[in-house]
């Protein structure tokens, strides 16, 4: 302070013509004390602090002890070196209207104008330190921390304050311990118990340096010496913790938020000159020489009246008046991090500058027109008036900064400060960034962490979910404890810590990792495939088989078990049966516009066919037997061979007109199935009218009842061999194969609705063809002694 006053009474533009003067009171850090010293001070009296016998610790700086009435009221105080101090002198020199700048009250509530008007501060408010401490997490990632805070309203803001700025942030305080300086001790332990136990590796220490040293003995007893502390600015500059033994094996790579330093022109060479023989009244000058060089002023015995100062002086070596603060190094001199002090030069400056403006006369032109001034004197200078001039306070310091006020505070700047260890062993602190406004700067490779290393450690409830998963929120556990759930089949996150996954295009699905959607597989009953070709071997099987029944049957067409029931109808039998055979092999493969057109006709009219076969030679044994009746002969010749053809011909004409009719109104067309959800997407031949499908199956159901209802009513015929009975037995596998296939064909997925449809063409294929022949063809060709008229007729 005094170093700032003298350099604004020697400048040459700031209060030209006027000198500023100074009274310096030490309030001991009782804000009682602090209140009386300023109470004297605006009422006039120029009152040490001179309680009983403390009058060394309380002395009016550049005066005698005691009082001296009668100095005018001082126009403004620097003061309140604490938040509770600051707020006291506030609340009772507001009714005063004087002016009070605080280096070092830094409580959000003195920015309230309603309640504290006069006050002023060049400190930022703490909650800017919450803040920059807020962003240092969300920076590093760090989502899981532990905070201890003073169990006050210092601490307590601060974790409001912390929460509010991390909120959306995914940012959890895994604990809150509180520290009370009263039972300090208790607290500590508590506090470094719950930090053992917690799985947090960052814990924000937001408390005074006293409360922190007991909380880092308490963590070296119980050897918790990896956790990353995060500092606020009461404890992050702290020299007595930084030399501290204790604190270098639990406090490593403290990353804190610390007040501004800065240099101040000229302060280094002004220190450098003291010398208590040109202040010989500086009794705090003439104390720390005397202490720091081993000597007794002369001046010193003449001025002392204490017996014992007496007897310290007379135990000392008088002074030769060579020793010089240049040729030691003691913290008083060392200006490497003025932070506290830097706050106190801008407070002198804040004022010397509302001064000047307050006593600065505008042009006298404009005040003989006006005929007003708004120029003060310095009797008639009011302290209310010092206040509507510190509000518009802007200025320039030496150093080049811009200095102003927003309400009671200025802008919050701040350091960001690493403590690392020298190759000594000790620890040093390092700047590593700062804080303007919202804005942080930071050179992240300067920092040296908790672990001694480069490497950023990781403080996290639960790892970020990798891409191809999805957050799942534990019940009843913060957000940032969470589940890692994998994406569903058909669903990505490409992110890391999705909170959702997302649905793929229709064309589209999930690759295997659930990153990516990638285009679906074309997919669909292809010849190379295992189902393909197990498919495929039974059509050609049964294509071949039936090729041999006909061969053995033309070889043996003059035989009566051939020649009975019309061989003719027998041929054409074993025709339409293999059509059926070959028509599924046209399902296979990928489908086109042809193919899906020629399959569904081909396999409706090849099984017309055969039915239609199969109940004509139904009808012809039930005319045969009923023929032999009286009066009955003329039936079988109503119904010969040419009316057998016919009718075959008949019942297969109408199976032709409906597919006809299908294929020219709505035909089948290749489609891709996208309902199916998978990675392949199934090309298939969509029905195009589901009316024209119903109607072909419909008329081969009709067929084959009506077949299966003659053939039942003939089976006890009288014959040794009655065909009936076989046609029975066939018609009855037919049905129930494709009474089986409709639930099967609708609940099949994708390609495998046309395996249905392939297979139940195939088994019902099979069945005709076994059932009706296989006793024919034994007969034929293992038991030729049967294949005689005699025996066929034999009842």
């Amino acid at each position: 302070m005094v170093f700032a006053v003298e350099e604004i009474n020697n400048s040459t533009t700031l209060l030209q013509g006027v000198k500023l003067g100074y009274h310096i009171f030490d309030s001991c850090g009782r804000p009682p004390w602090a209140l009386q010293a300023a109470l004297s001070q605006t009422g006039g009296d120029s009152t040490s602090c001179v309680l009983n016998d403390t009058s060394d610790y309380s002395a009016m700086y550049g005066e005698g002890y005691g009082e001296r009435r009668g100095d005018p009221p001082v126009p403004l105080i620097i003061g309140g070196a604490s938040s509770v101090t600051g707020q006291i002198l506030s609340r009772i020199l507001g009714p005063l209207s004087a002016p009070l700048i605080s280096y070092l009250a830094s409580c959000p509530c003195l920015s309230d104008r309603l309640k504290f008007p006069n006050f002023f501060r060049t400190i930022p408010s703490d909650i800017y330190q919450a803040r920059a401490i807020a962003q240092l997490a969300i920076r590093f990632n760090w989502t899981w921390i532990g905070a201890v805070v003073a169990d006050n309203d210092y601490g307590h803001m601060a974790v409001k304050v912390f929460q509010e700025e991390t909120r959306g942030k995914d940012v959890c305080l895994a604990f809150v311990e509180t520290l009370q300086r009263e039972k300090i001790v208790i607290d500590a332990k508590r506090a470094a118990l719950t930090i053992q136990a917690s799985t947090a590796k960052v814990i924000l220490v937001f408390s005074w340096y006293t409360d922190v040293r007991e909380l880092f003995l308490q963590l070296a007893k119980i050897n918790v010496t990896d956790r990353q502390l995060l500092a606020s600015e009461a404890w992050s500059t702290s020299n007595d913790l930084l030399q501290d033994l204790v604190t270098r094996k639990v406090a490593n790579g403290v990353l804190g938020v610390a007040i501004r330093s800065s240099t101040m022109p000229g302060f280094q060479r002004y220190l450098m000159r003291l010398n208590p023989i040109s202040r010989p009244g500086d009794d705090f000058l003439r104390e720390f020489w005397e202490k720091e060089f081993g000597c007794s002023l002369e001046a010193a015995v003449q001025s002392e009246s204490q017996a014992n100062r007496r007897l310290v002086k007379s135990s000392l070596p008088p002074c030769s008046g060579t020793e010089s603060l240049e040729s030691i190094r003691h913290p008083f001199t060392d200006i490497s991090q003025l932070r506290v002090t830097y706050n106190v030069y801008l407070a002198v400056y804040a004022a010397a500058h509302a001064l000047h403006s307050l006593l600065s006369c505008p042009d006298m032109d404009s005040l003989i027109k006006t005929n007003t001034s708004t120029c003060s004197s310095l009797k008639l200078m009011k302290p209310i008036k010092s206040i509507e001039h510190l509000k518009n306070v802007n200025f320039t310091t030496p150093k080049g900064e811009i200095f102003y006020f927003e309400g009671a505070d200025i802008p919050p700047r701040y350091d960001l400060v690493n403590w690392q260890k020298t190759s000594g062993g000790s620890q040093k602190l390092v700047l590593i960034g700062g804080v303007d406004g919202f804005d942080l700067h930071l050179d992240d490779s300067a920092i040296q962490w908790s672990t001694g290393s480069n490497q950023v450690p990781v403080s996290v409830c639960s790892e970020s979910c990798p891409p191809g998963t999805r957050k799942a929120n534990r019940k009843g556990e913060p957000l940032c404890c969470f589940d890692c759930i994998p994406c569903a089949e058909g669903e990505i996150s490409n992110e890391t810590g999705s909170l959702h996954c997302e649905r793929c295009p229709s064309k589209f699905w999930s690759n295997d990792e659930r990153t990516a959607c990638v285009p679906r597989q074309l997919d669909f009953l292809s010849f190379n495939e295992t189902l393909g070709i197990t498919l495929t071997t039974m059509a050609t099987s049964g294509v071949v088989v039936t090729t041999a029944v006909f061969v053995v049957f033309l070889c043996y067409r003059q035989t009566p078990m051939v020649r009975a029931n019309n061989s003719e109808l027998s041929f054409l039998l074993l025709l339409s049966l293999k059509l059926c055979f070959l028509c599924s092999l046209v399902f296979i493969g990928r489908p086109s516009i042809w193919s899906c057109r020629f399959q569904q006709a081909a396999f409706g009219i090849s099984f017309v066919l055969c039915v239609s076969c199969l109940q004509v030679k139904t009808i012809v044994v039930l005319a045969a037997f009923r023929s032999a009746r009286p009066g009955a002969g003329a039936l079988i010749r109503w119904f010969g061979p040419s009316q057998q053809r016919g009718s075959v011909c008949l019942l297969t004409s109408i199976q032709i007109i409906i597919c006809t009719t299908w294929l020219s109104i709505s035909p089948p067309v290749p489609r891709l199935d996208l309902g199916f959800q998978g990675s392949k997407v199934t090309l298939e031949c969509a029905m195009g009218s589901v009316v024209g499908f119903s109607l072909v199956l419909g008329y081969i159901g009709l067929l084959a009842c009506s077949c299966l209802l003659l053939a039942f009513l003939a089976r006890k015929l009288p014959d040794n061999f009655n065909e009936a009975k076989l046609i029975t037995f066939s018609m009855l596998i037919f049905c129930a194969v494709w009474v089986a296939f409709v639930p099967a064909y609708v609940s099949s997925p994708g390609k495998y609705t046309v395996a249905v449809e392939i297979f139940a063409i195939l088994a019902s294929s099979y069945g005709l063809l076994l059932c009706i022949f296989t006793p024919k063809c034994f007969i034929i060709v293992f038991r030729p002694e049967k294949n005689t008229k005699k025996n066929l007729m034999t009842r």
